[in-house]
């Protein structure tokens, strides 16, 4: 049986579309391993839209984010940089989770 990861409902497309391949946790939610098989479902009402495959799991701070890691959440940078701080206030050491969409 697959572990499951859940994305807020605006990501359900670009994760289908595979314009999503990362996402940024905190280390609760990084303790993935490479080749894994994630069963996705949405974080508002938990329905399930499709499986992705764990490629790697990389710390990284806050400050360490870059356009590379905007562009692979399909937002600019300064987006990104607010949307991790909406959803982890205050929080500095984060993992990358690389997946690809199965």
């Amino acid at each position: 049986m697959s572990r499951e990861i859940t994305f807020f409902s605006r990501f359900e497309q670009d994760i289908l579309a595979g314009r999503k391949t990362i996402t940024i946790r905190d280390a609760s939610e990084a303790d993935f391993q490479p080749n894994e098989v994630l069963r996705v479902s949405r974080n508002e009402d938990g329905v399930f839209f499709c499986y992705i495959e764990v490629k790697s799991v990389t710390p990284v701070r806050l400050n360490e984010l870059t356009h590379e890691h905007a562009q692979q959440e399909n937002m600019t940078l300064s987006e990104l940089k607010q949307v991790i701080q909406d959803i982890y206030p205050g929080l500095d050491e984060l993992f990358v989770i690389a997946f690809t969409k199965r």
